[in-house]
């Protein structure tokens, strides 16, 4: 091939390739256009993902707030948590206090449901009606008139788990209402069955 051929292969190839090169859509160098859109997608994305992060933490916030205010705030007054801690009395604590001879043995009453009192009840107790109803508060009040206000009572219930009683703080609220100092409540974290029955502590049936 002469020499004059092979400028002309070179001059002929050359525009070829810079259309190859200039094809739309194909890739090129970026200019200034190139590099301000590449900037504005890198601008975009970052504030996406700020604002990604922006929204887990107020969301992280306000469920740490929603736990604290559960947490601190005071239980209502239907609520077994109601009832101060120190006014709690374990299963072990009341049966020591029922094996001694003193002749001031605590009244013990069922404020729950007077079905599983006649299942079983603990022995010398009395059934007070249900304390999440008027008519069990108005019964337990009957019951209360006549006695003295510094006499050692011990509600319990034991219908279901401790969180969820419904009997035991409208009890409880409407003795210290009536100016009874020494009350306490028999703290049963489950139920009646599983945290007295069970463990071999006495029981009675009866009406």
């Amino acid at each position: 091939m002469s020499k004059r051929s092979h400028k002309l292969f070179i001059n002929i190839d050359l525009p070829a390739r810079r259309s190859m090169i200039m094809v739309p859509g194909t890739a090129r160098e970026p200019g200034t256009n190139g590099l301000n859109s590449l900037q504005g997608n890198t601008m975009k994305f970052g504030l996406a993902e700020r604002s990604r992060i922006a929204a887990f933490l107020i969301f992280a916030f306000l469920s740490f707030a929603v736990q604290l205010r559960a947490q601190f705030a005071p239980a209502p007054a239907g609520s077994a948590f109601s009832i101060p801690e120190a006014q709690l009395l374990k299963p072990e604590a009341l049966i020591q206090l029922l094996q001694t001879t003193n002749k001031d043995k605590p009244l013990i009453l069922q404020v729950g449901s007077h079905m599983l009192f006649a299942q079983a009840h603990i022995p010398g107790s009395e059934y007070a009606g249900p304390g999440s109803q008027p008519a069990g508060i108005e019964q337990l009040q009957i019951r209360m008139n006549a006695l003295s206000r510094k006499k050692l009572i011990v509600l319990y219930c034991g219908c279901c788990p401790w969180n969820r009683c419904p009997n035991l703080g409208p009890a409880f609220a409407k003795l210290r209402e009536m100016g009874f100092t020494n009350v306490k409540a028999l703290y049963l974290a489950n139920n009646f069955g599983a945290d007295w029955a069970d463990k071999g502590y006495p029981v009675e049936p009866g009406n």
